[in-house]
Protein backbone atom coordinates (compact mmCIF):
# COMPACT_ATOMS: atom_id res chain seq x y z
CA UNK A 1 0.00 0.00 0.00
CA UNK A 2 1.52 3.44 -1.11
CA UNK A 3 2.12 6.13 1.69
CA UNK A 4 1.33 9.79 1.45
CA UNK A 5 4.93 10.05 1.39
CA UNK A 6 5.26 7.48 -1.98
CA UNK A 7 2.09 9.66 -3.27
CA UNK A 8 3.79 12.49 -2.78
CA UNK A 9 7.05 11.63 -4.79
CA UNK A 10 5.11 10.27 -7.57
CA UNK A 11 3.55 13.19 -8.00
CA UNK A 12 6.99 14.68 -8.37
CA UNK A 13 7.54 12.44 -11.65
CA UNK A 14 4.64 12.56 -13.35
CA UNK A 15 2.92 15.13 -13.16
CA UNK A 16 2.85 18.82 -14.79
CA UNK A 17 3.96 20.90 -12.71
CA UNK A 18 1.99 24.25 -13.19
CA UNK A 19 -0.08 23.63 -9.84
CA UNK A 20 1.12 24.63 -6.31
CA UNK A 21 -0.45 21.73 -4.50
CA UNK A 22 -0.38 21.94 -0.69
CA UNK A 23 1.97 18.46 0.41
CA UNK A 24 -1.35 16.17 1.45
CA UNK A 25 -3.04 13.61 -0.74
CA UNK A 26 -6.53 14.00 0.21
CA UNK A 27 -8.27 10.16 -0.01
CA UNK A 28 -12.06 10.66 1.05
CA UNK A 29 -14.72 12.89 2.44
CA UNK A 30 -17.76 12.88 4.27
CA UNK A 31 -20.13 16.17 4.76
CA UNK A 32 -17.68 18.93 5.41
CA UNK A 33 -14.48 17.03 6.25
CA UNK A 34 -11.75 15.25 4.66
CA UNK A 35 -8.97 12.84 5.09
CA UNK A 36 -5.64 12.11 3.58
CA UNK A 37 -3.96 9.43 2.77
CA UNK A 38 -1.47 9.69 6.56
CA UNK A 39 -5.55 9.57 8.07
CA UNK A 40 -5.43 13.34 9.45
CA UNK A 41 -8.57 14.45 9.16
CA UNK A 42 -9.16 18.53 8.12
CA UNK A 43 -11.90 21.14 7.92
CA UNK A 44 -12.90 21.36 4.26
CA UNK A 45 -13.70 24.79 3.72
CA UNK A 46 -12.20 25.16 0.04
CA UNK A 47 -15.21 22.49 -0.78
CA UNK A 48 -13.56 21.67 -4.43
CA UNK A 49 -12.56 26.06 -4.84
CA UNK A 50 -16.93 26.37 -4.27
CA UNK A 51 -17.64 23.62 -5.96
CA UNK A 52 -18.87 20.94 -3.47
CA UNK A 53 -22.08 23.02 -1.66
CA UNK A 54 -23.90 19.34 -0.52
CA UNK A 55 -20.45 18.33 1.20
CA UNK A 56 -18.23 14.78 0.20
CA UNK A 57 -20.29 11.51 0.34
CA UNK A 58 -23.75 13.37 0.11
CA UNK A 59 -25.63 10.09 0.51
CA UNK A 60 -28.78 10.96 -1.47
CA UNK A 61 -26.57 12.48 -3.72
CA UNK A 62 -23.80 9.38 -4.30
CA UNK A 63 -26.94 7.17 -5.16
CA UNK A 64 -28.60 9.55 -7.66
CA UNK A 65 -25.46 9.83 -9.81
CA UNK A 66 -24.13 5.76 -9.29
CA UNK A 67 -27.70 5.08 -10.21
CA UNK A 68 -27.40 7.04 -13.39
CA UNK A 69 -24.21 5.37 -14.11
CA UNK A 70 -25.56 2.66 -13.92
CA UNK A 71 -27.99 3.51 -16.57
CA UNK A 72 -26.73 6.42 -19.37
CA UNK A 73 -23.36 7.78 -19.07
CA UNK A 74 -23.11 9.30 -22.66
CA UNK A 75 -24.72 9.71 -25.47
CA UNK A 76 -23.52 13.12 -27.38
CA UNK A 77 -26.07 16.15 -28.74
CA UNK A 78 -26.94 13.92 -32.03
CA UNK A 79 -30.06 13.05 -29.64
CA UNK A 80 -31.55 14.10 -26.50
CA UNK A 81 -31.41 12.74 -23.03
CA UNK A 82 -33.64 13.15 -19.82
CA UNK A 83 -31.63 14.24 -17.53
CA UNK A 84 -30.25 17.21 -19.81
CA UNK A 85 -33.63 18.51 -20.24
CA UNK A 86 -34.74 18.58 -16.80
CA UNK A 87 -31.49 20.26 -15.44
CA UNK A 88 -32.05 23.03 -17.90
CA UNK A 89 -35.63 23.51 -16.69
CA UNK A 90 -34.31 23.22 -13.12
CA UNK A 91 -32.14 26.08 -14.10
CA UNK A 92 -34.97 28.15 -16.25
CA UNK A 93 -37.80 27.16 -13.50
CA UNK A 94 -35.13 29.40 -10.88
CA UNK A 95 -33.83 31.82 -13.07
CA UNK A 96 -33.82 34.70 -15.34
CA UNK A 97 -33.32 32.78 -18.11
CA UNK A 98 -35.89 30.47 -20.89
CA UNK A 99 -32.82 28.41 -22.52
CA UNK A 100 -29.43 26.81 -21.38
CA UNK A 101 -26.43 25.49 -23.24
CA UNK A 102 -24.47 23.09 -21.35
CA UNK A 103 -20.81 22.10 -21.79
CA UNK A 104 -18.01 21.06 -18.94
CA UNK A 105 -16.41 23.76 -17.54
CA UNK A 106 -16.37 27.66 -16.36
CA UNK A 107 -13.63 28.30 -18.72
CA UNK A 108 -16.34 26.78 -21.33
CA UNK A 109 -19.37 28.53 -20.47
CA UNK A 110 -17.55 31.47 -20.56
CA UNK A 111 -16.09 30.84 -24.25
CA UNK A 112 -19.42 30.21 -24.91
CA UNK A 113 -21.01 33.59 -24.10
CA UNK A 114 -17.98 35.04 -25.79
CA UNK A 115 -19.01 33.33 -29.30
CA UNK A 116 -22.90 34.20 -28.24
CA UNK A 117 -21.88 37.50 -27.72
CA UNK A 118 -19.96 38.15 -31.40
CA UNK A 119 -22.21 36.37 -33.40
CA UNK A 120 -25.25 37.75 -31.96
CA UNK A 121 -24.33 41.28 -32.78
CA UNK A 122 -22.80 40.37 -36.08
CA UNK A 123 -26.15 38.21 -37.22
CA UNK A 124 -28.78 38.92 -35.34
CA UNK A 125 -27.99 42.93 -34.66
CA UNK A 126 -26.05 43.13 -37.51
CA UNK A 127 -23.92 44.86 -36.05
CA UNK A 128 -20.17 43.07 -36.89
CA UNK A 129 -17.98 46.14 -36.07
CA UNK A 130 -19.04 45.18 -32.18
CA UNK A 131 -16.33 43.12 -31.45
CA UNK A 132 -14.91 44.26 -28.11
CA UNK A 133 -15.06 42.81 -25.12
CA UNK A 134 -15.57 45.09 -22.39
CA UNK A 135 -14.47 43.40 -18.74
CA UNK A 136 -13.44 44.66 -15.40
CA UNK A 137 -9.94 44.98 -13.54
CA UNK A 138 -9.14 42.57 -11.22
CA UNK A 139 -12.02 39.93 -12.46
CA UNK A 140 -11.21 36.61 -13.25
CA UNK A 141 -13.15 34.59 -16.15
CA UNK A 142 -11.29 31.35 -16.74
CA UNK A 143 -7.71 29.92 -18.11
CA UNK A 144 -8.77 29.11 -21.81
CA UNK A 145 -6.85 31.09 -24.70
CA UNK A 146 -10.02 33.19 -24.86
CA UNK A 147 -11.09 33.35 -21.21
CA UNK A 148 -7.60 34.59 -19.95
CA UNK A 149 -7.80 37.47 -22.25
CA UNK A 150 -10.68 38.58 -20.84
CA UNK A 151 -9.00 37.81 -17.39
CA UNK A 152 -8.46 41.75 -15.68
CA UNK A 153 -5.49 40.26 -13.89
CA UNK A 154 -1.78 40.80 -15.91
CA UNK A 155 -0.67 37.73 -14.40
CA UNK A 156 -2.64 35.35 -15.70
CA UNK A 157 -1.67 36.74 -19.52
CA UNK A 158 2.08 36.92 -18.79
CA UNK A 159 3.12 34.53 -22.32
CA UNK A 160 0.54 33.88 -23.93
CA UNK A 161 0.08 36.84 -26.00
CA UNK A 162 -0.91 37.76 -28.95
CA UNK A 163 -4.75 36.97 -27.63
CA UNK A 164 -7.61 37.26 -28.38
CA UNK A 165 -9.22 40.71 -28.59
CA UNK A 166 -10.12 43.64 -28.58
CA UNK A 167 -10.56 43.42 -24.92
CA UNK A 168 -11.23 47.16 -22.49
CA UNK A 169 -10.66 46.66 -19.05
CA UNK A 170 -12.76 49.39 -16.49
CA UNK A 171 -13.05 49.68 -13.17
CA UNK A 172 -15.12 47.36 -10.97
CA UNK A 173 -17.89 49.21 -9.34
CA UNK A 174 -17.28 52.16 -11.20
CA UNK A 175 -20.61 53.44 -13.63
CA UNK A 176 -19.29 55.99 -15.02
CA UNK A 177 -16.77 54.11 -16.92
CA UNK A 178 -18.64 51.58 -18.15
CA UNK A 179 -21.38 54.19 -19.46
CA UNK A 180 -17.89 55.96 -21.53
CA UNK A 181 -16.53 52.98 -22.48
CA UNK A 182 -20.41 51.39 -23.55
CA UNK A 183 -21.54 54.49 -25.09
CA UNK A 184 -19.06 54.11 -27.78
CA UNK A 185 -20.91 51.15 -28.97
CA UNK A 186 -17.72 49.20 -30.23
CA UNK A 187 -18.61 46.33 -27.57
CA UNK A 188 -20.95 43.02 -28.52
CA UNK A 189 -21.00 42.85 -24.43
CA UNK A 190 -19.63 43.40 -20.66
CA UNK A 191 -19.36 40.38 -18.68
CA UNK A 192 -19.11 40.85 -14.76
CA UNK A 193 -18.85 39.03 -11.80
CA UNK A 194 -21.67 39.80 -8.99
CA UNK A 195 -18.91 39.11 -6.64
CA UNK A 196 -15.52 39.70 -7.54
CA UNK A 197 -13.96 35.91 -5.94
CA UNK A 198 -10.45 35.20 -7.38
CA UNK A 199 -9.90 38.82 -7.52
CA UNK A 200 -10.30 39.36 -3.72
CA UNK A 201 -14.07 38.99 -2.71
CA UNK A 202 -14.76 41.92 -3.89
CA UNK A 203 -19.08 42.59 -3.80
CA UNK A 204 -21.03 44.44 -6.52
CA UNK A 205 -22.21 47.89 -4.49
CA UNK A 206 -25.32 48.90 -4.44
CA UNK A 207 -26.49 49.55 -8.06
CA UNK A 208 -23.99 48.59 -9.92
CA UNK A 209 -25.43 45.97 -11.70
CA UNK A 210 -28.82 47.31 -12.32
CA UNK A 211 -26.82 50.30 -13.87
CA UNK A 212 -25.17 47.96 -15.71
CA UNK A 213 -28.21 46.62 -17.09
CA UNK A 214 -30.17 50.06 -17.94
CA UNK A 215 -26.38 50.99 -19.71
CA UNK A 216 -26.65 48.05 -21.67
CA UNK A 217 -30.30 48.36 -22.58
CA UNK A 218 -29.15 51.92 -23.87
CA UNK A 219 -26.31 50.87 -26.24
CA UNK A 220 -27.82 47.48 -27.46
CA UNK A 221 -24.59 45.61 -25.44
CA UNK A 222 -25.09 42.17 -24.42
CA UNK A 223 -25.08 42.16 -20.17
CA UNK A 224 -23.15 38.71 -19.02
CA UNK A 225 -23.28 37.84 -15.46
CA UNK A 226 -19.80 35.03 -14.94
CA UNK A 227 -21.84 33.08 -12.14
CA UNK A 228 -19.43 30.13 -12.35
CA UNK A 229 -18.25 31.19 -8.36
CA UNK A 230 -21.55 32.89 -7.04
CA UNK A 231 -24.32 30.52 -8.48
CA UNK A 232 -26.60 27.85 -7.68
CA UNK A 233 -27.06 28.54 -3.97
CA UNK A 234 -23.39 29.80 -2.94
CA UNK A 235 -24.23 33.88 -2.10
CA UNK A 236 -28.13 32.64 -0.50
CA UNK A 237 -29.67 32.91 -3.75
CA UNK A 238 -29.81 30.71 -5.94
CA UNK A 239 -27.97 32.99 -8.18
CA UNK A 240 -25.52 36.00 -6.81
CA UNK A 241 -27.08 38.60 -9.04
CA UNK A 242 -30.88 37.62 -7.76
CA UNK A 243 -29.78 39.99 -4.82
CA UNK A 244 -29.86 43.07 -6.74
CA UNK A 245 -33.21 42.03 -8.24
CA UNK A 246 -31.75 42.41 -11.60
CA UNK A 247 -31.29 40.12 -14.87
CA UNK A 248 -28.88 39.13 -17.39
CA UNK A 249 -28.87 38.40 -21.13
CA UNK A 250 -26.51 35.70 -20.79
CA UNK A 251 -25.11 33.95 -17.21
CA UNK A 252 -22.56 31.72 -16.95
CA UNK A 253 -22.31 28.40 -14.76
CA UNK A 254 -20.56 25.73 -13.38
CA UNK A 255 -18.10 24.62 -10.09
CA UNK A 256 -21.46 24.46 -7.71
CA UNK A 257 -23.76 23.43 -10.55
CA UNK A 258 -22.91 19.46 -10.25
CA UNK A 259 -22.23 19.07 -7.11
CA UNK A 260 -18.04 18.08 -7.95
CA UNK A 261 -18.87 15.93 -10.80
CA UNK A 262 -17.66 18.47 -13.69
CA UNK A 263 -20.25 20.43 -15.61
CA UNK A 264 -20.81 24.07 -16.71
CA UNK A 265 -23.70 26.02 -18.71
CA UNK A 266 -24.97 28.95 -20.14
CA UNK A 267 -28.78 30.21 -19.31
CA UNK A 268 -29.94 32.77 -21.67
CA UNK A 269 -32.65 35.18 -22.29
CA UNK A 270 -34.82 34.39 -25.16
CA UNK A 271 -33.30 37.32 -27.00
CA UNK A 272 -29.53 36.32 -26.33
CA UNK A 273 -30.13 32.34 -27.37
CA UNK A 274 -30.21 33.99 -31.02
CA UNK A 275 -26.86 34.53 -30.91
CA UNK A 276 -26.00 30.76 -31.31
CA UNK A 277 -29.59 29.40 -32.47
CA UNK A 278 -28.79 27.22 -35.51
CA UNK A 279 -29.65 27.92 -39.19
CA UNK A 280 -31.48 25.46 -41.58
CA UNK A 281 -28.69 24.21 -44.07
CA UNK A 282 -25.70 26.15 -41.90
CA UNK A 283 -22.87 24.39 -39.69
CA UNK A 284 -23.98 24.50 -36.06
CA UNK A 285 -22.53 27.82 -34.03
CA UNK A 286 -21.20 26.05 -31.07
CA UNK A 287 -21.19 22.28 -29.64
CA UNK A 288 -19.46 20.04 -27.11
CA UNK A 289 -18.85 16.29 -27.35
CA UNK A 290 -19.51 15.86 -23.55
CA UNK A 291 -21.43 18.90 -22.57
CA UNK A 292 -25.08 18.08 -21.41
CA UNK A 293 -24.14 14.40 -20.82
CA UNK A 294 -26.72 12.42 -18.82
CA UNK A 295 -24.44 11.78 -15.94
CA UNK A 296 -23.23 14.91 -14.93
CA UNK A 297 -26.75 16.32 -15.66
CA UNK A 298 -28.44 13.85 -12.99
CA UNK A 299 -25.54 15.25 -11.06
CA UNK A 300 -26.84 18.63 -11.82
CA UNK A 301 -30.43 17.91 -11.03
CA UNK A 302 -29.82 16.18 -7.68
CA UNK A 303 -28.07 19.45 -6.34
CA UNK A 304 -30.74 21.67 -6.95
CA UNK A 305 -33.24 18.86 -5.62
CA UNK A 306 -31.36 18.71 -2.41
CA UNK A 307 -30.96 22.49 -2.31
CA UNK A 308 -34.53 22.83 -1.75
CA UNK A 309 -35.43 19.30 0.02
CA UNK A 310 -32.39 20.25 3.03
CA UNK A 311 -33.50 23.81 3.30
CA UNK A 312 -29.99 24.82 2.20
CA UNK A 313 -30.54 28.79 1.02
CA UNK A 314 -31.90 29.26 4.27
CA UNK A 315 -28.97 27.51 5.87
CA UNK A 316 -26.01 29.62 3.76
CA UNK A 317 -28.01 32.43 5.06
CA UNK A 318 -27.73 31.25 8.41
CA UNK A 319 -24.27 30.13 8.35
CA UNK A 320 -23.45 33.26 6.24
CA UNK A 321 -24.62 35.45 9.44
CA UNK A 322 -22.79 33.63 11.89
CA UNK A 323 -19.28 33.33 9.83
CA UNK A 324 -18.84 36.70 9.35
CA UNK A 325 -19.91 37.55 13.05
CA UNK A 326 -16.76 35.52 14.56
CA UNK A 327 -14.68 36.47 11.50
CA UNK A 328 -15.43 40.29 12.38
CA UNK A 329 -14.34 39.30 16.32
CA UNK A 330 -10.96 38.40 14.76
CA UNK A 331 -10.55 41.79 13.00
CA UNK A 332 -11.36 43.71 16.32
CA UNK A 333 -8.92 40.72 18.08
CA UNK A 334 -5.94 40.84 15.86
CA UNK A 335 -5.79 44.88 14.41
CA UNK A 336 -2.32 44.13 12.78
CA UNK A 337 -3.40 41.46 11.09
CA UNK A 338 -6.86 40.54 9.77
CA UNK A 339 -7.90 43.84 8.46
CA UNK A 340 -11.62 43.48 6.65
CA UNK A 341 -14.28 40.33 6.58
CA UNK A 342 -15.30 40.30 2.90
CA UNK A 343 -18.33 38.66 0.46
CA UNK A 344 -21.72 36.97 0.67
CA UNK A 345 -23.66 34.05 1.98
CA UNK A 346 -20.61 30.93 1.81
CA UNK A 347 -18.47 32.86 -0.18
CA UNK A 348 -16.47 35.01 2.52
CA UNK A 349 -12.70 36.07 3.11
CA UNK A 350 -10.88 37.63 5.25
CA UNK A 351 -8.34 40.62 4.39
CA UNK A 352 -5.03 40.19 5.91
CA UNK A 353 -1.99 42.45 6.41
CA UNK A 354 0.54 40.37 4.48
CA UNK A 355 1.22 36.78 2.72
CA UNK A 356 -2.34 34.73 2.79
CA UNK A 357 -0.67 31.97 1.66
CA UNK A 358 1.05 31.80 5.33
CA UNK A 359 -2.22 31.88 6.92
CA UNK A 360 -3.54 28.95 4.80
CA UNK A 361 -0.26 26.62 6.05
CA UNK A 362 -0.95 27.44 9.24
CA UNK A 363 -4.39 26.69 9.25
CA UNK A 364 -3.73 23.85 7.43
CA UNK A 365 -1.19 22.55 10.15
CA UNK A 366 -4.29 22.69 12.75
CA UNK A 367 -6.83 20.84 10.40
CA UNK A 368 -8.46 23.87 8.58
CA UNK A 369 -8.28 23.66 4.57
CA UNK A 370 -8.69 27.10 3.39
CA UNK A 371 -7.57 28.87 0.26
CA UNK A 372 -6.12 32.43 -1.29
CA UNK A 373 -8.47 34.92 -3.25
CA UNK A 374 -6.55 37.84 -4.59
CA UNK A 375 -3.58 39.41 -3.47
CA UNK A 376 -4.55 39.41 0.80
CA UNK A 377 -7.66 37.38 1.20
CA UNK A 378 -8.37 33.72 3.13
CA UNK A 379 -11.03 32.69 1.41
CA UNK A 380 -13.44 30.43 3.08
CA UNK A 381 -16.17 28.52 0.68
CA UNK A 382 -17.45 25.74 2.67
CA UNK A 383 -20.37 22.93 1.44
CA UNK A 384 -23.99 24.55 2.01
CA UNK A 385 -24.87 22.50 5.23
CA UNK A 386 -22.07 23.34 7.18
CA UNK A 387 -23.08 23.78 10.88
CA UNK A 388 -22.41 26.58 13.71
CA UNK A 389 -20.03 23.85 15.33
CA UNK A 390 -17.67 23.48 12.59
CA UNK A 391 -17.99 27.67 11.82
CA UNK A 392 -16.77 27.53 15.65
CA UNK A 393 -14.25 25.30 15.13
CA UNK A 394 -12.78 26.68 11.81
CA UNK A 395 -12.54 30.18 13.54
CA UNK A 396 -10.76 28.63 16.22
CA UNK A 397 -8.14 27.49 14.15
CA UNK A 398 -7.67 30.48 11.86
CA UNK A 399 -7.47 32.44 15.35
CA UNK A 400 -4.51 29.84 16.91
CA UNK A 401 -2.70 30.83 13.07
CA UNK A 402 -3.36 34.35 13.74
CA UNK A 403 -1.97 34.36 17.13
CA UNK A 404 1.20 32.66 15.38
CA UNK A 405 1.62 35.89 13.48
CA UNK A 406 0.82 34.25 9.91
CA UNK A 407 -1.43 37.16 8.94
CA UNK A 408 1.50 39.81 9.51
Amino acid sequence: MQTQADLLSLADHVLVKNYRQQPIVLERGLGCEVWDKAGTRYLDFTAGIAVCGLGHAHPEFTARVAAQLGKLVHVSNLYFNDQQLLAAKAITDRSFAKRVFFCNSGSEANEAAMKLARRYQAVVAGQPQRTTFVSTINSFHGRSFATVAITGQAKYREGFGPLVGPVEFIPYNDLEAAARMLEQRTACAIIVEPIQAEGGIITAAPGYLAGLRRLCDDTGTLLIFDEVQTGVGRTGQWFGHQHDDVAPDVMTLAKGLGGGVPIGAIAVSEKAAAGLANQPGGVVPHASTFGGNPLACAAACAVFDLIDKEGLLANVAKASAHLAKRLGELVTEFPGQATEVRGRGLLMGLAVANLPANVVAACRAHGLLSSVAGSNVVRFVPPYNVTTDQLDEAVGILKKALQTGAGK
